[in-house]
Formats: C-alpha cells, structure tokens, sequence
C-alpha cells in the first residue's frame, strides 16, 4: 500500500479499540462511545481506560469527534490502518460462492448481459454501487482483413483485431479493383500481419506491392486508432441504494459525478488499474480509501477494485464503491470472488476463440 510505512504503529489494546471503532461505525454510521465499546464489544478494560486510549488514537489522527458529539469516529487514516494492518478477509461461504457462480459464470447470454448482471450482483452482494467494464486487449494486434469491391473505385475494408473487434473503412482505390484481386491483396496482407501491432504491420508494409502497401498502411492506422481511443464502456449499478448512506451531501454528490461521468470515472480506473500487480488471475485487490490523498475526486468515498482476465491478451475491471465506512471484508472477498471467476469464463473463452470454436456469443 502507497502509504502504509506513514501509519504510525498502535499498540494492541489501541488496535482493538480501533477495529471496534470501525466495526461499530460500519454497521451504524454514528459516533461511537468507550460506553458502548465497552457494553458491546467484550472489553475486558473500564469506559476511562477506553476514553484515555480513544484521545491518544484521536490525537494521531485516526478517530475523530464531529461536533460536541462525546463519541468519535474513524478518520480516513483510521480506516485505512484497519483495512491495512488489522483486517482479517474471509471466503465467502460455500453458499455465496454457488449464488455468485450461478449468475457470474457464464457467457452464454452475451457479453452486454454478462456485464450488467455481474454489476447488478455485486452491488446487492456487498450492498454498495459496482463498477464493471468490459475486457479490452492491452495492445490491439493485426488478426485478419476483408476487402470488398463495392461499385467502381470504391471497396470496403473490414479490419478484424485479435481482441475480436471490428472495424470498418471505405476505400477509394486509384482505379477499379476486381473482387478477384482484392481477395488476394487481402489474402497477401493476412500472410504478411499476423498477430502484428499497428507500428509493426506498417513496417511490414514497405516490401508490399503498391495496392497491398496502401491497405496495410490504412490497416496499421486504424489499430492506432483503436489503441489511443480506449475509453472502457462502465456498466454500473447501486447507485440509488447508497444515496442514504453518506453523512453529508457532500460524499452523495461525489458519488453521482464519479459513477455518471465517464470520462472521469474512466481516467480513474486506467490509473488505479495500473498500479495492480499484472497478474493472470486476478487475485490483486486495490482498496482506495478517501482518495489516498492522491485522488481529490475520491476524497469521501472507499473504492475496492480488481482486475479480471489476462493482461497479455485481454482485461477488464470489477469493484465497488461507496462511503468508506462499506464493510471492507466482505468488500474485498467478493470483489476478489468476482475477478477469479470472471477471470476463469475468459480464460475459456480465449481457449475457444484459439481453437476457432466459439461457443459464446460476444
């Protein structure tokens, strides 16, 4: 975590009062007293031991009193040593885990309704909004190209990327082209391609006879285009559901900019999902807490987010946010659930699409 060595170390007892603090926060957001810590937390100490540990906590900067309020609650700092150095995540029960499977695992209704019914999931399972973006190649690579003799001069490119996108241009030639011929410029270039990168396949092109040079290089432009307009779709749910669960409107209005502004929301996650650890099964789990002092537009929310898929071919983006007193254990072991499984049903995909077996309709 970027900022863990700054955390000052607590004692025992002062960690457990913190996580009681949290704990107590994060089932009712209201302030919360050494009376109550006491009464309802099995604490083997009296209410002015607990009030004497509570000021020094609050001194360093993890729990905080708002108003004249005699309880405190957790500061950003509060919650993060919690999530950092004292949560103890849980696998989601047998029970979970089937009721995830069921409606996660497959493809078979399509990759729009795959999407919307994992976020639509994920924001009941853990009771917060969800964010789910679909999987995009991490560099788009030649797979193979279609030419189309249209009516006179004109013919249609059809580009296929190894990612499974399509894309389409008209061509105006220097002079008709037969159908014949167009095949086998294509049928050329497809030879020539393969697997290659916009920068390769227009090097590639230089030794092309001149028809076959001028689609390849056309071809190596739009994979470029591809690769710099990268902009994820975000399917999102739960937003609704969360509205009553900010202290102020702050953190509410917050939350509808992050979630409704996709331009926003989509440098966000291109940031965030760097700094995860480029692994093949997405076990790495991001958990941004009030921004990490380093993002001003998460400043009063708590975001747990993962990647899912393979980097090298393939990957999107599953998580969920909210007001950072969410439950973070049961944040985290579903946001972490989600990805493996999303992770496996690519991974599968993947195997067909090598093997020229499709069996999903994406």
């Amino acid at each position: 975590m970027s900022d863990e060595q700054q955390l000052p170390d607590l004692t025992s007892r002062q960690e457990d009062i913190l996580t009681c603090i949290v704990k107590a926060y994060s089932e009712k957001p209201e302030p919360v007293g050494s009376r109550f810590l006491v009464e309802n937390y099995q604490l083997t100490i009296s209410s002015a031991t607990v009030r004497s540990e509570m000021a020094q906590l609050e001194e360093m900067g993890y729990i905080a009193a708002p108003h004249t309020s005699a309880g405190r609650v957790p500061t950003a700092a509060g919650f993060r040593y919690f999530v950092r150095r004292l949560l103890r995540t849980r696998s989601l029960t047998r029970g979970e885990q089937s009721h995830i499977s069921e409606r996660v695992g497959t493809l078979q209704a399509g990759m729009e309704q795959w999407m919307r019914r994992t976020a639509a999931l994920l924001a009941r399972s853990v009771q917060t909004a969800s964010i789910v973006t679909p999987p995009i190649s991490q560099v788009n690579s030649f797979k193979h190209v279609e030419l189309i003799a249209i009516q006179g001069r004109l013919a249609l490119l059809v580009l296929v990327l190894n990612s499974g996108s399509v894309h389409q241009r008209m061509l105006t030639l220097a002079e008709p082209v037969a159908q014949a011929k167009l095949a086998e410029a294509a049928k050329l270039i497809n030879d020539n391609c393969a697997d290659l990168g916009a920068r390769q396949v227009r090097l590639r092109s230089i030794n092309l006879p001149m028809l076959e040079r001028e689609v390849a290089e056309l071809t190596a432009e739009l994979i470029e285009n591809v690769d710099n307009n990268r902009a994820r779709f975000i399917y999102r749910d739960g937003l609704s559901q969360i509205m009553d669960s900010f202290a102020d409107e702050g953190g509410a209005q917050q939350a509808i900019r992050i979630l409704e502004e996709r331009t926003v929301l989509n440098a966000l996650l291109t940031e965030l999902l760097e700094r995860l650890p480029e692994q093949s099964q997405g076990a790495g789990v991001q958990v941004v807490i009030a921004g990490d002092g380093r993002y001003e537009d998460l400043s009063r929310l708590s975001m747990v987010l993962s990647r899912y898929g393979d980097p090298a071919r393939m990957s999107g983006a599953v998580g969920v946010l909210g007001p950072t007193h969410i439950n973070y254990g049961r944040a985290i072991s579903t946001v972490r659930y989600v990805s493996n499984l999303m992770t496996n049903v690519l991974a599968t995909l993947y195997q067909d699409n090598v093997h020229d077996e499709p069996r999903h309709n994406i």
